[in-house]
């Protein structure tokens, strides 16, 4: 989904800004919400320059000023602020050498209505409230639950977690020496209810503080078990209010979560987790069947964008590579190469003549192999590495396959 590469885009970018440091507190951030005229937003930068003027530090004042000054320019191409906002990051970037810092600026419309005004100079820059916008809310509960044992499950976006395994030491239904058998089944039944009560207590200090962003809590388990716990009062009246689903799983404790989540996942279609999960198991489902209608690897998937023929490009978020279009300076080469990203671009030879060559374009894999997928008019999705199905895709099929319109001719 087109959605999901703008996410990815934004989050690979905020990570960058992260990792930037500048040599003092001259790294610029500014955020401008939506609907505030860029004239009054000129006005408070011209300000702030000004004050800018008078910072004792030479060389924090040379680059806070050249920081403001390119900011300033930039606004100027703007009519009117976006319809979301703005988001603005400019300054010089610490590097390797002392001296060598460079003026770096980027220009962000947020993924959503920006409504607060920010202008901050630091040693790096506020990227928390991008980070904040492009944060999942939406979470969805998950409780697998039987007499003995009990998991705590929390599904948000693509991420699956386990946050709460429990147990309890409830004997078999049988008697034991002496016992009556009714006195005995009073006994199970207690502990049983005492279980339960832990079991909502734990869902209850996990869930309540969420309360606001959980979508749904989806109960399961192998016996009557789910159905007592759904229906008694263990959970917070407020959470028990927000279960949408109970559903019988063969299995217990953690492994039985997995299985419920398959068994609910009418329930779970538009959460990102069930969206890759859905997309690599029709990627395995044809290889396994040798239907012809998947490929994988990078070439191979180039080949079949190149021919249209692609339904669904399936691409691991961890790849880490970039796609170069490089020429040779002495031969004038021109090439493409994929690389890892930590490589130095400084060291590249040409394949043709062995010499030194320039980097004409550079560009994430992930963002490239999904713009050839949108001219072709095929799906991208963006497999996790959260998942075991997206450890998976990523370890066996070099994070890059594709689901097939049509067989192509080898």
């Amino acid at each position: 989904m087109r959605e999901d590469v703008e996410r990815y885009k934004l989050e690979k970018l905020i990570e960058e800004l992260k990792k930037k440091e500048g040599r003092g507190t001259e790294l610029v951030s500014l955020y401008i919400p939506a609907g505030r005229p860029i004239a009054d937003v000129l006005n408070t930068l011209n300000y702030e320059y000004a004050t800018a003027s008078n910072i004792k530090d030479r060389t924090t004042r040379h680059h806070v000023l050249d920081a403001l000054a390119t900011i300033i320019n930039r606004l100027k191409l703007f009519r009117e602020t976006p319809p979301n906002g703005l988001v603005v990051f400019a300054g010089y970037t610490a590097s390797d050498v002392p001296g060598r810092e460079k003026m770096e600026v980027y220009l962000i419309e947020p993924p959503q209505k920006l409504k607060v005004w920010l202008y901050r100079c630091d040693s790096r820059f506020y990227t928390e409230i991008l980070e904040d916008m492009i944060k999942v809310k939406d979470v969805y509960a998950l409780i697998l639950i039987e007499r003995d044992e009990a998991a705590i499950a929390l599904l948000r976006g693509k991420s699956l977690e386990i946050v709460d395994e429990l147990t309890a030491g409830v004997p078999g239904k049988h008697r034991a020496g002496g016992q009556s058998a009714r006195r005995f089944e009073r006994i199970i039944e207690q502990l049983v209810h005492e279980f339960y009560k832990r079991v909502g207590e734990h869902a209850n200090k996990i869930l309540l503080p969420i309360k606001d962003e959980l979508r749904g809590i989806i109960i399961g388990g192998p016996g009557l078990s789910k159905q007592e716990f759904a229906e008694g009062d263990y959970l917070h009246y407020e959470l028990k209010q927000k279960i949408i689903g109970v559903f019988d799983v063969g299995y217990g404790g953690a492994a039985g979560v997995y299985e419920l989540v398959e068994r609910a996942k009418d329930l779970l279609k538009d959460v990102r987790f069930m969206r890759e999960r859905e997309a690599v198991n029709q990627f395995l489902y044809h290889l396994a069947r040798d239907t012809g209608l998947v490929t994988y690897g990078e070439e191979e998937v180039r080949e079949a964008l190149k021919a249209n023929a692609v339904e669904k490009l399936l691409i691991s978020e961890g790849l880490n590579k970039i796609r170069i279009h490089a020429v040779c300076k002495a031969c004038k080469y021109e090439f493409e190469a994929t690389v890892r990203d930590n490589t130095p671009l400084s060291a590249l030879k040409c394949p043709k003549c062995g010499g030194d060559v320039e980097i004409i374009e550079q560009k994430d894999i992930v963002e490239e192999l999904a713009e050839l997928a949108e001219q072709g008019g095929a799906e991208t999705i963006i497999i996790s590495t959260q998942s075991n199905e997206g450890k998976e895709f990523a370890r066996t099929f070099g994070g890059i396959g594709a689901i097939l319109r049509y067989r192509l001719q080898k």
